[in-house]
């Protein structure tokens, strides 16, 4: 299981409702299910992830985060997760206001473009980088919004959400970030994990 999925996994209390968007095949889903008694149900846009979720006996609807969280009523759950997804949608804002709106709170991961590796490779080679975090080419990405750990932070605060824990990760490291360290963590971390509520 992914770094990343660990520590989202430590953010999520035992015995609560989870909602993952974009679960794709349900490896977070199934990890919370057995090892956190998490009530937990999955949003996917892809078919065939859906019907993989489905044969592990996971809970899972195909939909669309931008269109189809509508159809869930206010604080239905306790966490709603999105991992590496809010940048390929084409409104961020709007979706997450409405994961904000199903969960109490919200647990949100976004590769970080402001990794030293990304600015290094467009500076020397000139061209949109490849990474763990960003692995497609910048004709088949469904990226739309790249953004960094300080954006993504400046974005939340503007909103006037509350940030309860900001984790940067690099590789195998877990790190907090705070005012302090915020431009050092933008530099060196290649991914952000961020608790936020409304």
């Amino acid at each position: 299981m992914k770094n990343e999925f660990k520590v989202i996994a430590d953010l999520v209390e035992k015995n609560t409702r989870v909602l993952d968007v974009g679960c794709a095949d349900g490896v977070l889903m199934e990890f919370l299910r057995d090892n956190k008694n998490i009530d937990i149900r999955g949003l996917e846009i892809s078919k065939n992830k859906v019907q993989k979720c489905i044969e592990k006996g996971l809970t899972v609807i195909e939909g669309n985060a931008e269109f189809d969280l509508k159809q869930f009523p206010d604080k239905s759950f306790d966490y709603v997760v999105l991992s590496q997804t809010l940048q390929a949608f084409l409104n961020p804002e709007l979706v997450i206001n409405e994961l904000l709106r199903v969960g109490k709170k919200a647990i949100v991961t976004i590769p970080n473009f402001g990794y030293w590796k990304v600015r290094l490779h467009l500076l020397i080679k000139g061209t949109m980088p490849v990474t763990d975090t960003l692995p497609d080419q910048w004709y088949d990405t469904p990226n739309l919004h790249m953004c960094t750990i300080k954006d993504f932070v400046y974005f939340v605060r503007s909103r006037d959400f509350k940030i309860f824990k900001s984790l940067a990760l690099n590789e195998k490291n877990t790190s907090l970030i705070n005012n302090k360290n915020l431009g050092i963590k933008n530099l060196f971390s290649d991914l952000g994990i961020f608790l936020i509520e409304k």
